[in-house]
């Protein structure tokens, strides 16, 4: 099974651009973020003629996520359950025998302010959510937009950034309770370039220079971590003509 995640930075502006990623690469199911639509808004159509199936959590301007899938997903999933939220930031559904979750995490903007705050609230509603769903569905993968970096080699400037948004100690001692629930970072399963990244500003030529970070993630429960095949980024798509500022994450799994 082929997963993928792609923050695409609206569905309005760039569907062509999913569309034919999806013909290139025929991935199980793609876990999208930052929408920006309404659910009335979201493309079905275009994707039932590609040959997918989709969920999606809309919201104007701002957020919202989907999942477009080969096989029907089932057992869905919208928001955190129990957590008061007006924002569309998480999706889940069973695909098969895999409990696939897709999660546009809070930005945070910087530590101390009310949206700072809003992201650690979240992501602890998140951490006891999840707890509870991998006793479960122990075949668990939760990828997504996560606006967080694991450490330094995540970031292209490690001093510059110390401290600010994505980086900070709170942000990843949240992202390492998450693993602590018995996650792996699929990625570093496997040796990978150095300045891998997935994520680089528009201004100051991010992309061409390489002023990346690395907050696009997929985790997979300890059950799967040998059925992990390979994970990788996908640099292409940041080259469109009007690209995301993101590229997609993906992973092959073999699953009995």
């Amino acid at each position: 099974m082929k997963l993928a995640t792609w923050n695409i930075n609206s569905l309005n502006v760039r569907l062509p651009q999913v569309l034919d990623w999806l013909t290139a690469n025929p991935v199980d199911v793609l876990a999208l973020q930052e929408l920006k639509l309404t659910d009335d808004k979201f493309p079905a159509a275009a994707f039932a003629e590609a040959g997918f199936q989709a969920q999606w959590l809309g919201q104007k301007t701002y957020n919202g996520v989907a999942l477009v899938s080969r096989a029907p997903v089932v057992d869905v999933v919208r928001n955190i359950p129990g957590f008061v939220d007006d924002q569309a930031r998480l999706l889940a559904g069973t695909v098969g025998d895999l409990r696939v979750v897709g999660a546009y995490f809070p930005n945070g903007q910087a530590p101390g302010t009310d949206k700072f705050e809003y992201k650690m609230q979240w992501l602890r509603a998140l951490r006891d959510w999840l707890r509870e769903e991998l006793a479960v569905h122990p075949q668990l993968v939760l990828m997504g937009d996560y606006n967080i970096t694991f450490d330094d080699a995540d970031v292209w400037d490690p001093e510059g950034m110390r401290g600010q948004i994505h980086c900070t100690d709170e942000e990843r001692t949240q992202l390492q309770a998450l693993i602590k629930l018995g996650l792996v970072d699929a990625f570093r399963l496997f040796p990978q370039p150095e300045k891998s990244y997935t994520w680089w500003d528009y201004r100051m030529l991010g992309y061409q220079k390489n002023r990346g970070m690395r907050i696009d993630h997929i985790l997979v429960g300890e059950a799967l971590r040998p059925r992990v095949k390979s994970c990788t980024i996908d640099r292409a798509p940041r080259k469109n003509k009007q690209p995301s500022d993101h590229a997609p994450v993906l992973a092959e799994l073999q699953l009995l």
